[in-house]
């Protein structure tokens, strides 16, 4: 059975002020983060070349690291991110500490990552701690510019295949899957504290958060023309699967059918997101895998 992910408890293990650890105990405790976040991880490791696993897992602990450290340690988050700093310069020019960055260290080694990928997410999970509300829709690109299409690139970096004609659908579909996020949780991230419908589309369409439920009409048409533009960054970044290694294209292709499928779950029940969070039940993710290893 594996054990429930409790990040208090993770951060008291190893914090700041923990110990080294040696290269297997690092290796083996990456695969456990990714294992404990099964839902988001565990069909793409089954697809995975097996030589990649544990340099996906590294990856991907870092980012749930960085993740949980933003949101998870309140006032001392700004301190925590600074910290997670210094073990990401360490993991390019020292000796890092944490299990995560020492085993990063050998994956950015191995596949020449360069140190702004991990930058770029470090500055979104920043900006989280102070911006709450974006006034355009420039804006909030700029955020998923930091916040998601690094995460696309690491992954092309990891499959070999970063090259520049690959960056342009990388960042579309990347961006499309956080946009898609952003409008299927409008009420969890304002529950939050958090808006990400800009308010240029907000005054467009005549709604205001404090009164949301109150114009379901003039709601729904926001989200409506948010769907339809996001719909366009898929649009974009459909080429991208036939452009990557064989290894490679099932997983994107499901992160692409993944992210329309979610477009489709908010339309099918009228654009309404306030009511009911739109969500793509397990028979449709089978379903959407079946048809990525199809095609």
């Amino acid at each position: 059975m594996v054990q429930a992910w409790n990040f208090a408890a993770e951060l008291a293990r190893y914090g700041p002020s923990a110990p080294p650890v040696g290269l297997d105990v690092a290796r083996a405790y990456c695969g456990s983060v990714t294992r404990r976040h099964y839902e988001n991880f565990t069909v793409v490791s089954w697809l995975l070349p097996r030589r990649l696993v544990p340099h996906f897992h590294a990856v991907y602990a870092w980012c749930r690291w960085a993740d949980d450290l933003a949101d998870e340690t309140g006032s001392e988050a700004s301190a925590m991110l600074d910290w997670w700093n210094a073990e990401l310069e360490a993991c390019y020019a020292g000796e890092p500490r944490h299990p995560v960055t020492v085993v990063l260290r050998e994956t950015v080694r191995r596949f020449d990552i360069p140190k702004e990928r991990f930058a770029d997410l470090l500055s979104a999970f920043r900006q989280d701690q102070v911006v709450t509300d974006y006034d355009s829709f420039a804006q909030l690109e700029d955020y998923c510019r930091r916040s998601a299409n690094p995460v696309g690139r690491l992954v092309l970096h990891l499959f070999e295949a970063h090259r520049s004609e690959c960056l342009e659908p990388s960042d579309a579909i990347c961006t499309g899957l956080q946009l898609a996020n952003f409008w299927q949780d409008v009420s969890r991230d304002q529950a939050d504290g958090r808006i990400y419908l800009p308010k240029e589309d907000r005054v467009r369409f005549g709604v205001a958060p404090e009164t949301w439920h109150t114009q379901p009409a003039a709601m729904r048409e926001l989200i409506r023309f948010q769907v339809d533009r996001t719909h366009t960054y898929f649009d974009r970044g459909a080429c991208l699967p036939a452009m990557l290694p064989r290894s490679a294209r099932i997983d994107v292709d499901l992160f692409l059918r993944g992210g329309r499928a979610v477009l489709r779950a908010i339309a099918a029940q009228n654009f309404d997101v306030l009511a009911r969070r739109p969500t793509v039940g397990k028979a449709r993710k089978l379903m959407l895998l079946a048809r990525a290893i199809v095609a």
